[in-house]
């Protein structure tokens, strides 16, 4: 979840001094890797997972999240997002073995279904999809920002660099779509389930890479999300929505090719992890500051892990569809994650874990039988797959090995699945999950039928 105790860069002395804090937690994580700091050899997932709640007749957008949170008081793991009329829990992180895909999915219910309880006294429902069909731009007005302190920084740091005056939203689908709005909040439009892979440093660069290759694929057999304001664009509107919500730039700014803070991608990965944060430091200014106690150098050299702070709430304002991720485990060890931000939420909750049994599956299989992606597909062609699996998801076509045009679902049928069975055998999950989940892919592939073409 986003880091909440942060605050808007009011001076440039506090910028210098968060800059300076940033740069140590970079020198310190860059000690971290080369002095061999990490966990290695175990595997663990976790999810977060968002939602909308709308009212129990109507199924409008519902902004009653502070009211259903005073409610669950005693529930630790759901916590608020932009919007009042979203929430979100954060799902245990486990072992990636034997029968932690349904034990994902269980827990996961269990957590809604009290939601639900609780909602059902405010008249309200949660809906598990990519973007709420229900929604309008009226819904979208700063009255439904959660009143936190970090979304209140979030809007004005980036209200603040806004050139002119509206944000535009422009999307052709069947339907075109061109909306101006004078807020960042269409941001709250989306909600997604985010999956997270523990890898150990040596793998990180190819299993970076693996993610961002497999992106397209995993898209379009998830993509639930082909309504916005009532019409119809792409399967995964929620690519687009979210670069658009949240881009700044100027017309002169895309001249120039400066990136979006929404972004798949400038290139492969080559030696590092390192590559990604410090490329974000120089990309993009600091949107939120925050008081860091905390002497990372001097933490290090003193044998303790130190938390990263300033690095952490630099990194939940750059919003990579893969995510890198720093954590501290309850050993007391760092550790690498990746999260995948690509996969929307719903239609269901087995639907979900089917979509993060496939990726995760995929992942540990790719690893084994392609050691370098980069000789077998061209960062072109990888971005270019995205895009097409965004706005086209189970009818698109990709660019694949060997220069082949595959359909999405003659690839996930022939290929993917076979390698993602592979791998989640190779991590000994139980046989009859990894029948469940992956077949419900194989049916939807089968079927050419998902969230988005109906």
């Amino acid at each position: 979840m986003g880091e909440q105790k942060v605050s808007l860069v009011k001076d440039e002395t506090a910028m210098q001094q968060f800059v300076k804090k940033l740069l140590r937690d970079v020198q310190a994580l860059e000690y971290m890797l080369e002095n061999d700091w990490f966990e290695h050899d175990i595997a663990r997932i976790g999810a977060e997972q968002e939602m909308c709640l709308v009212n129990a007749k109507t199924f409008k957008p519902a902004p009653i999240a502070m009211e259903a949170l005073n409610e669950m008081k005693e529930y630790s793991w759901v916590e608020t997002e932009l919007a009042k009329f979203n929430l979100e829990t954060n799902l245990t992180p486990r072992l990636f073995e034997g029968s932690c895909l349904r034990e994902l999915e269980e827990e996961n219910n269990k957590k809604l279904d009290k939601i639900r309880e609780k909602l059902g006294a405010l008249n309200a429902k949660l809906i598990l999809t990519g973007i709420l069909p229900t929604l309008r731009k009226y819904d979208l007005e700063m009255d439904n920002l959660t009143p936190k302190k970090r979304y209140y920084a979030l809007m004005e740091a980036i209200n603040s660099q806004l050139i002119g005056t509206a944000y535009e939203l422009r999307l052709s689908g069947i339907d075109e779509l061109l909306v101006k709005h004078d807020s960042p909040l269409l941001e709250a439009c989306n909600t997604s389930f985010q999956v997270h892979l523990q890898v150990s440093p040596a793998d990180f660069v190819c299993m970076y890479n693996i993610a961002q290759a497999l992106a397209a694929p995993v898209m379009a057999i998830a993509a639930n999300s082909p309504i916005v304001f009532g019409k119809r664009l792409w399967h995964e509107s929620r690519i687009a929505l979210f670069q658009q919500a949240l881009d700044i730039r100027t017309t002169h700014d895309h001249m120039r090719e400066r990136s979006p803070r929404v972004s798949f991608g400038t290139g492969w990965l080559d030696k590092s992890i390192m590559e990604i944060y410090k490329e974000d430091i120089a990309r993009f200014r600091v949107l939120l500051s925050a008081d860091v106690d905390e002497d990372s150098i001097r933490m290090v050299e003193e044998g303790l892990v130190p938390k990263l702070r300033a690095l952490q709430v630099h990194n939940s304002t750059v919003y990579r569809w893969n995510r890198p991720c720093y954590g501290i485990s309850e050993s007391g060890k760092p550790h690498l994650r990746i999260e995948n931000r690509v996969l929307p939420s719903g239609p269901t909750v087995a639907d979900e874990v089917a979509n993060a049994a496939f990726w995760l599956g995929a992942m540990v299989g790719m690893r084994k039988h392609c050691k370098d992606i980069r000789k077998q597909l061209s960062w072109e062609d990888v971005r270019d797959n995205f895009s097409k699996a965004a706005k086209f998801g189970i009818d698109s076509t990709f660019n694949w090995f060997k220069d082949k045009k595959v359909a999405s679902c003659d690839l996930i049928l022939q290929e993917l699945l076979p390698i993602a069975r592979e791998g989640l055998e190779n991590q000994k999950v139980s046989p009859k999950d990894i029948d469940y989940y992956l077949g419900i892919i194989e049916e939807r592939a089968q079927k050419h039928m998902n969230g988005a073409r109906w």
